[in-house]
């Protein structure tokens, strides 16, 4: 067990009616059901290992173990109710790649269809967040993580933005995609679906590794500089207040990871 010196690293996902949390080596989420009451569960969390040391490939290791807990969740909480758990979201989701493709063709794969393609790839999620208590559940993320490691007595007095938020990992990721989508259709002229996936791959590895020394290197101008577009769409988009009925939620679901990590509250 660790003590109270000693903080573990948490991470978040917020879900339509609560919140889920990482731990290092356990989940645990908490959600208000539809009779209003709150929910929880947790259990260990999946591992890829042997890949710690390789640069691009550790982050993916760690995103592939945050998407493999989803179905953990929703099998031990089946009232949790996922982000993208909506038939309009799904909609816009294959609207926005519709479009993105039409773009690109357009444009003959040139740096302005691409860059709109990516950003027309963010309509999903903005739609998703905008709806319900998405937005919310995100703030009540953030607060409940950043008061644990604040020693704030109460979430409710926290940001509603984080700097480990994964809205950090858009602008870098878009940048990476555009430029590779541009460097691919100029060496292969119509590149096909294996080169579409390596670079879409590629660039998810190079924003993570960019998200990760921006927290190594957080005082330094360029850290925050990297680190300003996505707290900006944290701040307009991404999150809202949120009320003491949701932080309610965000506390128990923090309560629940500390008791699984065996951590002191």
């Amino acid at each position: 067990m660790s003590d109270g010196g000693d903080k573990l690293r948490l991470g978040g996902m917020a879900l339509r009616n609560g919140l889920l949390v990482h731990g290092p080596t356990h989940w645990a989420a908490a959600v208000r059901d539809a009779e209003g009451e709150i929910r929880t569960a947790s259990g260990s969390k999946p591992r890829v290992r042997g890949l710690d040391a390789v640069p691009g490939a550790r982050g993916l290791a760690r995103l592939a173990e945050a998407f493999a807990v989803i179905p953990l969740v929703k099998r031990a909480l089946p009232e949790a109710r996922l982000p993208f758990q909506d038939a309009r979201v799904v909609g816009v989701a294959a609207g926005a790649a519709a479009a993105g493709s039409a773009l690109r063709r357009r444009s003959g794969g040139g740096l302005a269809g691409e860059a709109a393609a990516g950003a027309l790839a963010l309509a999903p999620a903005l739609f998703a967040l905008r709806g319900g208590e998405l937005a919310s559940y995100h703030g009540v993320e953030h607060k409940a993580i950043a008061a644990y490691e604040q020693d704030e007595p109460d979430a409710a007095e926290a940001a509603k933005e984080h700097d480990r938020c994964g809205s950090n990992l858009v602008a870098p990721m878009l940048a990476a995609n555009v430029a590779g989508s541009v460097l691919v259709r100029r060496l292969l002229g119509r590149p096909g679906p294996v080169a579409n996936v390596a670079v879409a791959v590629s660039s998810m590895a190079a924003a993570v590794e960019v998200f990760a020394w921006s927290e190594r290197h957080a005082d330094t101008r360029l850290a925050h500089a990297l680190r300003r577009p996505g707290h900006e769409l944290q701040r307009a988009l991404g999150t809202r207040e949120p009320d003491e009925h949701q932080l309610e939620v965000g506390r128990a679901a923090l309560a629940e990871v500390l008791r699984a990590e065996g951590a002191a509250p």
